[in-house]
Formats: C-alpha cells, structure tokens, sequence
C-alpha cells in the first residue's frame, strides 16, 4: 500500500479542516530544515513572511512530484495547485498556504507566471520517466524549478529589476545544476536522467537504462563538462551580487556560497564515485552563515 500523500487535494470541507495559515506554513518550513531560512533572519518581517510563504508553496508541489503515488493522481493534484493559483490572483485563494501568500502577491507584485512555471517543472519530474535532450531542454527545466522561485524571491528581497532577475536566472541555473550533479545515483534509481542525451551521445555514453549511464567509462566527462557550465552561471551571479551589493540579496549569496562548496566537494570527490555522498555538515553551513552576516 502506497502511503497517503501530504499534498492537498480538492474537497469539500477542506476550509472547515485547515489550519490557520501562517501556522500551517510555519509547520511546513519548520519540517524542511533547509539552510536557506536561516539567511532569511535578516530580512524584515514581512519579507521574511513572504519569503516562507513562497518556500512552503515550493515545498508542497515539490512533495506532489516526489512522494510514491499514481502518476494520474499526481497530474490531478498538480491541476489543482494550477486551479488554486488562479484562485489566489483572483483574490479568492482557499488552501492555508495561498491564503498566506495573498498579502505578498498584493505587497510585493509576485508575478503568476513564476508560480505555474514551478508547477510546469513539477509536472516534468512527475513523469514515470524523465530525460533531457539536449542542454536547452536542462536549462529551460532549471528556468522553471529554480529560476523561477528565484524570480519570486527577488520580488520578495525587493530586487524585481536590473539586476534581480539576471542574478535570479543564473543562480537557479547554477543551483539546480548542483543539485542533480549531486542526485544522480538517486535521481536514476526513479528513472530521472537530467544528464543531456545528446551530451551523453557526444562522449559516447550509452543513455538507455539510467543505472547504465552512471557506470559507463565517459560518464565522468560528462559531470565534469556538467559542472563547468555550472560554474560559469556561478561567475555570472557572483559578478552581478557584487554590481548589486551582495548585502541587498544576502540568503541568496548564502545559498550560492553552500551550493558552490558543494560543487567543490563533488569535484574534489571525483566523478568516478558518484555513489559517495556529498553533504555539508550543519557546522559548516553555520559558519558559512556567521560568514555573510546571517546569524
């Protein structure tokens, strides 16, 4: 028996039965332990609300993509978080997390558009299998499970303009790029192989099936290649936080500073291993937050 979801589904009574809503995002950003909240101890109160408010939103569509459960329910309930997000724009938001995002959608102008593209990127990794075929396709799949909470974010940080956006764009690519050079033994393991086929074919890497890919001889040219076109958005966004001041957009330079010393770590490692793990220790992230003023 698969167990139940957490992610809301449509129903009747669910008003009756919710909790208020900053209690019910509090419990949600509370379960994540992500580092990235602490970076947003800075932030004033309202901005800091908004900020959970969008994370929670995250997180819960993120839950829908990856918790065991039937494809077709999967593709149910992201349809409804769709319903739910045109509802909230109406004014008329009815799960304890939209509500909570009503007032920074109103304060701060976070635009929709960020909000489907996240459920875009969810209905990708809800698929029972996925694949990348060429770097447009990976790149334009980071544009809409990082790049775009990033665009969120900046509306939230107070950066919507030049240059919000371009950082916004090029840290969620660098990020999420990361992220799967990271998740590549658990991502194949789903049948998730965001490695670039005609990336794969350049180095003579056979793509079919995922487990094969990650023992094949020219794989680890391909995470090294992977890993260079991360670093690039790295530089990007590292120049443009510092025309910006980096103190404006200081979560967002702490989250880049974590996620580059995992990129380190994963090069230093080799990508001949890519079973052994990479995490960084809660010490360390302490200090990277002590660093950048955050704590």
């Amino acid at each position: 028996m698969n167990p139940q979801p957490r992610y809301p589904r449509p129903q009747p009574d669910a008003a009756a039965s919710a909790p208020e809503p900053r209690t019910h995002v509090n419990n949600v950003v509370a379960r994540s332990g992500t580092s990235f909240l602490w970076g947003l101890r800075v932030l004033p109160s309202e901005r800091r609300r908004a900020m959970h408010a969008i994370y929670a939103f995250c997180r819960e569509v993120d839950d829908i993509a990856d918790e065991p459960g039937p494809v077709d329910d999967k593709a149910r309930a992201l349809a409804a978080w769709r319903e739910e997000i045109g509802r909230l724009y109406a004014g008329q938001p009815t799960w304890p997390t939209t509500k909570e995002l009503l007032q920074p959608v109103q304060r701060f102008g976070l635009p929709q558009r960020e909000f489907l593209a996240v459920i875009d990127g969810m209905e990708i990794d809800a698929a029972p299998t996925v694949e990348m075929h060429s770097l447009a396709d990976l790149l334009s799949y980071c544009r809409k499970v990082a790049g775009a909470v990033g665009m969120l974010s900046i509306h939230a940080f107070g950066v919507p303009r030049h240059p919000g956006p371009l950082i916004a764009e090029n840290l969620g690519n660098a990020l999420q790029l990361t992220n799967i050079l990271r998740d590549l033994k658990e991502d194949a393991a789903l049948q998730r192989l965001y490695v670039p086929v005609d990336l794969l074919r350049r180095h003579h890497v056979a793509t079919r099936p995922a487990s094969a890919v990650l023992d094949d001889p020219g794989f680890p040219a391909v995470c090294a290649h992977l890993a260079g076109v991360a670093r690039g958005y790295y530089a990007e966004a590292d120049r443009l936080l510092n025309e910006l001041g980096w103190r404006r957009m200081r979560p967002a330079a702490l989250m880049m500073a974590v996620y580059r010393e995992t990129l380190d770590r994963l090069e230093h490692r080799g990508w001949s291993h890519i079973g052994d793990p990479i995490r960084l220790t809660p010490a360390r992230k302490l200090y990277l937050a002590l660093r950048y003023g955050l704590l």
